[in-house]
């Protein structure tokens, strides 16, 4: 309560926003929109430093991306340094997070990297033959049904995609370039979608140091250091009706995602 009371100065703060689980615009992912009030409020509380917590495998990109910056603008217009934790991955997404810190922290054992951007689906041609069922599509646009499951794969619309990946990877790489001036191990092909652990992705630069929040905030800005914690909040209502679905779906998504980091 003495932060509260007139006259009395409190002890410095670490605002602590928590980044778990997948990126995406469901209700169960991390999104810009439903991270913005706690990002604005943490930075708000007028912190000694603002710290992420991280355990993310990934997910959309443009989410990444606001996210990030919006954390980087704060930051610069309130000019309060950023601290980056690592806990089980910051994978693709998840490090693009990571690196809106100005330092990056990690376990020995965290999981860093997946720098590469990803397309997945499943192609369902016959399927609806074997139930008796007939689809009827209408375009206005020979591209408005690009790689549609239910038709054969066209060698067109995957040679397309893969240029629209490519405009993202390197989106992407540009971004870890910026943030990571200078660290970036240049013999070491950092853009493949490989993974790291621990010393060895600090090795090539992609993290500065083996760390764990309350310690090293603590050697920071001394041992009287407090922590506030700020995170995202699920609406109230987020689970009735067909959002349960849509949770489960997210849920599955995102199991996946861990699975592929052994996690």
């Amino acid at each position: 309560m003495k932060r509260y009371i007139p006259f009395v100065k409190a002890d410095p703060h670490v605002a602590v926003i928590r980044f778990q689980g997948g990126i995406g615009t469901s209700a169960r992912a991390m999104s810009d929109r439903s991270l913005a009030p706690s990002i604005e409020k943490a930075f708000r509380s007028k912190p000694v430093a603002v710290a992420l917590e991280i355990s993310s495998p990934g997910g959309s990109p443009v989410q990444s991306s606001l996210i990030s910056a919006r954390i980087r603008r704060l930051a610069e217009e309130k000019n309060i340094p950023v601290f980056s934790f690592v806990e089980d991955v910051a994978a693709s997404g998840g490090y693009w997070l990571a690196v809106a810190g100005d330092e990056i922290f990690v376990d020995r054992g965290s999981i860093v990297g997946s720098i590469g951007v990803i397309s997945a689906g499943f192609g369902l041609t016959g399927t609806l033959d074997k139930i008796g069922a007939e689809r009827r599509v209408y375009t206005a646009g020979e591209s408005k049904s690009m790689l549609d499951p239910f038709q054969p794969e066209k060698p067109s619309d995957v040679k397309r995609l893969k240029g629209l990946l490519d405009n993202m990877h390197d989106y992407f790489k540009d971004h870890i370039t910026s943030r990571r001036a200078g660290k970036l191990d240049p013999a070491t092909d950092l853009f493949t979608g490989d993974i790291w652990v621990g010393h060895k992705a600090i090795e090539l630069g992609l993290a500065d140091q083996i760390g764990h929040l309350v310690p090293v905030m603590k050697d920071r800005f001394g041992d009287k250091v407090t922590f506030r914690r700020f995170g995202q909040k699920k609406p109230l209502f987020s689970r009735l009706g067909m959002q349960i679905v849509d949770d489960a779906v997210a849920g599955l998504e995102e199991r996946a995602a861990y699975a592929r980091f052994g996690l």
